[in-house]
């Protein structure tokens, strides 16, 4: 699709996004800036930005085959993608597999421990408050969204697990969990945006469960780079 680039309308922790000449549609632009704990430690893991552009679409692409509806159009180079203009619902969509991360601190389980069912949890978007739990109920009486719309977000963020547990599987990879963020479309559709990559899910392998996600570099475990390329290279196998 021909479009051209105009002004910086975003710059986020990981993206930044522009504007074209058709308002039907955005640029997101993939960067190799690092941060975690809400923007406290930052730092650069090489060739991130290209490898989470491609990856992120050949996610969004399987997902698409699936039925899932997303904000990608095409990818326009290694790091720059061409998306629908969409507004972003102000909530983190999390969905767990495996107790991990903040999840084991906050309740006291062991990482690691497979969950009887998949649990899906929200946060509200906003750095300041650092992105505060938020419930089915807050979420109605702030507006955020409808109830219609609130059950359409889950719907999809279940079915983004039955499809990525299943993938992810047949390349030896445990999805331990994950974040996304839903947008809405000028017709009111909710549809999948933002990115998926080892920046927003948990990966482990099957048998050694070596962790190949940012966690490396939220921890200080070194190979940073290796494990990104290493989930890289097993999509691309595929």
């Amino acid at each position: 699709m021909n479009v051209k680039k105009l002004e910086q309308l975003y710059e986020g922790k990981a993206k930044k996004v522009f504007a074209t000449d058709n308002p039907e549609y955005y640029i997101v632009d993939y960067k190799d800036d690092a941060t975690a704990f809400n923007g406290l430690k930052k730092g650069t893991i090489t060739g991130k930005g290209v490898i989470n552009n491609k990856m992120s679409n050949i996610m969004f692409a399987l997902l698409e085959k699936h039925g899932v509806k997303t904000h990608f159009v095409e990818q326009l180079s290694d790091r720059e993608t061409l998306v629908k203009a969409v507004k972003i619902v102000p909530l983190e969509i999390i969905v767990r597999n495996v107790a991990a991360g903040s999840f084991s601190k906050r309740y006291g389980v062991e990482e690691g421990r497979e969950l009887k069912n998949p649990t899906l949890e929200f946060s509200l978007k906003n750095d300041e408050l650092n992105d505060p739990l938020i419930n089915d109920y807050h979420i109605l009486a702030l507006g955020i969204v409808n109830e219609k719309e609130l059950a359409e977000i889950k719907t999809l963020a279940f079915k983004v697990n039955d499809v990525m547990r299943e993938f992810f599987a047949g390349l030896g990879v445990k999805l331990i969990d994950f974040k996304i963020e839903a947008g809405k479309l000028p017709d009111g559709t909710i549809v999948l945006a933002d990115e998926i990559s080892p920046d927003t899910c948990r990966f482990w392998d099957a048998k050694t469960n070596e962790k190949l996600d940012k966690d490396r570099f939220r921890r200080d475990l070194g190979g940073v780079e290796e494990a990104y390329q290493e989930i890289f290279s097993r999509i691309n196998a595929k």
